[in-house]
């Protein structure tokens, strides 16, 4: 879940245990407005973008790929080797990407999702050779996603433009996919002159990973790291694995140049993770107290600028069936 004007966030700043509060909030929606100025320091692409997709370089043999006129605005990075290229996430699909990453590349893709929710697997029916892990979750997400659990992300005020030609509100699904092999933790992928390193990452899903790009200093987060309020909100959620994976890649930041991460902002400069990990002890601290009649609903959070969403369940340690999948609305 990405910062947007959909959702009218109150967030209130958490700077000391004394001063800790939760504002609850609900059903307040406003419509989306496009700002693309979080990624003008960036080399636009004007031959690679459509109107839709906004494609930025931002390193060596790296494109970001931007849906930034749906709330949401999902981002795909495609990461280009000698002999093949890997595309990590593949949008919202409301209109193919496959076509972008042709422009940008004739080399065989690979695709790797970060995660399994809708607005990260939308187009990976459009691709052969997609590399998922191996986990009930994950599985379940395959089927896709029919309309009536995700229906909420797309209405007239999820756009600040017209959605792409063609484009049905009210019949809105993710297609089924599925994976042409299974990877897991430490697994290398060789894309010629340029290795991948999987790392999986589970707490925002259980099937969360990050791509780390050793010889280049970058590390891709997904939606384990993004530059917008954080979502730790649905039952797959996992507030202790998150802070564990958290931990984990804090340890390999000193590492890293930059960051990828899968909404908004197409790269921040490494030093963040750190914050993270200080917020989150906040968050999880024992001294945290919120109303127990808040149960299951969305609590917006600012712990020393870092901004969260999550619920009382999540908070509590307590997880879903995750065998059943998870869209990213499900709710508890």
């Amino acid at each position: 879940m990405t910062k947007t004007a959909l959702i009218a966030l109150i967030l209130v700043s958490i700077n000391s245990y004394s001063e800790e509060k939760t504002t609850l909030l609900d059903d307040l929606t406003g419509k989306h407005t496009c700002n693309i100025n979080f990624n003008e320091k960036f080399a636009f692409s004007s031959s690679y973008s459509d109107g839709w997709f906004n494609v930025y370089k931002t390193h060596n043999n790296v494109y970001s790929i931007v849906e930034p006129y749906q709330y949401q605005e999902t981002i795909s990075h495609l990461i280009i080797g000698q002999n093949k290229a890997l595309l990590f996430d593949t949008g919202i699909g409301l209109k193919s990407i496959k076509p972008i990453i042709k422009k940008i590349t004739n080399l065989p893709i690979i695709v790797v999702n970060s995660h399994t929710h809708f607005d990260h697997v939308g187009g990976n029916w459009e691709f052969s050779d997609v590399r998922a892990i191996d986990t009930s979750y994950t599985k379940a997400n395959m089927n896709g996603f029919e309309h009536k659990r995700i229906a909420q992300d797309f209405t007239a005020n999820s756009f600040c433009i017209e959605p792409p030609k063609n484009t049905d509100l009210t019949n809105i699904y993710t297609k089924k996919w599925k994976a042409s092999s299974y990877i897991k933790n430490g697994d290398i992928i060789d894309l010629g002159n340029r290795k991948i390193e999987i790392l999986h990452v589970p707490g925002h899903t259980p099937d969360a990973l990050a791509l780390l790009d050793k010889e280049q200093r970058l590390l891709f987060t997904g939606d384990t790291y993004y530059d917008a309020e954080l979502w730790l909100y649905v039952p797959e959620t996992n507030l202790e694995d998150y802070q564990n994976s958290i931990e984990r890649l804090v340890e390999i930041e000193s590492e890293v140049d930059y960051i990828f991460g899968a909404h908004r902002t197409v790269r921040v400069d490494s030093g963040v993770l750190i914050k993270i990990k200080q917020a989150l002890l906040k968050l999880r601290s024992t001294e945290y107290v919120f109303d127990k009649n808040d149960d299951g609903k969305q609590l917006f959070i600012t712990i020393d600028g870092i901004d969260f969403v999550t619920a009382l369940p999540v908070i509590e340690g307590k997880q879903g069936d995750t065998s059943k999948g998870g869209s990213g609305y499900d709710t508890w």
